[in-house]
């Protein structure tokens, strides 16, 4: 099966978040399971750099259209500098703000990705379309009014929160039939939903956990689209993601000063210490707490900054590494300000030093108030930095509760905790201090989560199982 992947990021290019990785990951694992995955990306200037082999296959009014290799990764670039040859980050200008032409931009995307799976291009027609977040929503739809036979698409759905919400001006410009402007097309509260759009026209839809997949469909997850989730509940398929655990191994990762691996668990002490001095943390009787994470209120971290005095209380400190809300980035830094030596903060991101924050810390917070997938807990795991996560999303599906029935068989991997407010964080972290100060059951925890099979080796099955049905429902 040769797919067409279209997506705005993708590791090692270009990341700002988990879908990066997502899209760089599939590929090699979906290979597999007797799928060829080809990945559209836009024409930004470090993945035009790292194309290699590139040959032009096509022009769109908008610029060219290559392919191309970089890495393992197949690879088609949309190289349209007045769209995509820009400083700051894939969405956002230098300043923070978003691109203003953001739906231009990424509607051209998505109609070059239907131009490209139809075969207009230089390329063989493909037997099926990916398309992940909003900023690929358009994709679907603008295969369903494509000529010629039909090609499937599926959509994978990152985060509902990010929708692609436009006013009904832009339209005209998207080169859609006046038809697709209804109710059953685009049209969304009166303007135009890429997201919306997506869900509308997939043949299939993915979403990145079974929880995640069951919670946008009530009206306190569904963000305004579960009435249209609901209708198409026999598309969804939720789907857990993976890692790449070649990149994310502590047995071979250079970023830590003292590399191990389930056997040798007393060797994080080195990379703790490691951790310690890039915060400026002394030591402490309690674990050693890390968050690595967008600030932002959907994940939590504001209650992190409320739970703070029960934290260090118990004995704990934390390492705080990111970026976000410009008030939850103050809170921290107050906080490192008022607790020398207790609270680390960095702000900004640098991934060497988030690899080994989670080969030396103790355990990593993840209080998300809603959470599709997560990786940041999958990344604790397979580093025996125990999670404390909040029951929501793909972080109740991916972390083993240490209550006592899980304790005595051996298989807890983590802490979870609900509601979703700051006197439940603070008691998972009281949690954790306790087990923490019990070192064969925090062991035997890390040891349970660094045994689970975080590979992307079974999910990529059930990714090829969805991509067949849903070319067997457009056939």
């Amino acid at each position: 099966m040769r797919v067409l992947a279209v997506a705005s990021e993708c590791f090692p290019l270009v990341k700002t978040g988990g879908l990066a990785d997502v899209v760089g990951a599939l590929p090699a694992a979906l290979a597999a399971h007797g799928v060829a995955v080809t990945t559209l990306l836009p024409g930004y200037p470090a993945v035009r750099a790292a194309l290699a082999e590139a040959c032009e296959i096509g022009s769109v009014p908008e610029g060219r259209l290559v392919a191309g290799r970089a890495g393992a990764l197949d690879l088609v670039t949309f190289d349209a500098p007045a769209l995509f040859d820009r400083p700051g980050d894939p969405y956002r200008r230098p300043d923070g703000a978003d691109w203003p032409d953001n739906a231009l931009r990424f509607a051209a995307l998505a109609r070059v990705a239907a131009a490209i799976a139809t075969g207009r291009t230089a390329l063989p027609r493909f037997d099926l379309l990916h398309a992940h977040d909003w900023q690929a929503g358009l994709a679907p739809a603008y295969l369903a009014f494509a000529p010629g036979p039909r090609v499937p698409s599926v959509l994978s759905v990152h985060n509902l929160a990010f929708q692609g919400q436009f006013g009904a001006e832009l339209f005209p410009a998207l080169g859609l039939p006046a038809e697709a402007f209804a109710v059953d097309g685009v049209e969304y509260y009166g303007g135009v939903g890429f997201l919306k759009a997506g869900l509308h026209y997939a043949d299939r839809i993915i979403t990145v956990s079974p929880t995640y997949a069951r919670e946008i469909a009530t009206p306190e997850g569904g963000m305004g689209l579960d009435g249209l989730i609901r209708a198409r509940k026999d598309r969804i398929t939720g789907i857990v993601n993976g890692i790449d655990i070649e990149v994310w191994s502590p047995e071979t990762d250079a970023a830590l000063p003292r590399r191990y691996d389930i056997g040798t668990l007393s060797l994080r002490a080195h990379n703790r210490a490691a951790v310690e001095a890039a915060f400026g943390l002394g030591p402490g009787p309690g674990p050693l707490f890390a968050v690595v994470s967008r600030l932002t209120w959907q994940k939590g971290i504001d209650l992190i900054a409320e739970a703070l005095p029960l934290l260090l209380g118990a004995g704990g400190r934390l390492a705080l590494l990111g970026t976000g809300d410009a008030a939850l980035e103050g809170a921290f830094l107050a906080a490192a300000a008022s607790h020398p030596g207790r609270v680390g903060v960095r702000i900004g991101f640098d991934e060497a030093l988030s690899h080994l924050m989670f080969g030396g810390a103790d355990a990593v917070l993840v209080p998300s108030r809603f959470e599709p997938c997560g990786l940041t807990q999958l990344y604790g795991l397979r580093y025996g930095c125990v999670p404390v996560v909040s029951r929501v999303g793909g972080l109740a599906d991916t972390v083993i509760d240490a209550n006592a029935a899980a304790l005595e068989a051996g298989v807890a991997t983590g802490i979870q905790f609900f509601p979703v407010t700051a006197s439940a964080l603070g008691a998972a972290i009281l949690r954790a201090a306790e087990l923490f100060a019990d070192g064969e059951a925090w062991a035997g925890m890390q040891r349970a989560g660094m045994r689970a099979d975080l590979s992307w080796s079974r999910r990529a099955g059930a990714y090829a199982a969805v991509f067949r049905a849903a070319c067997a429902a457009g056939a």
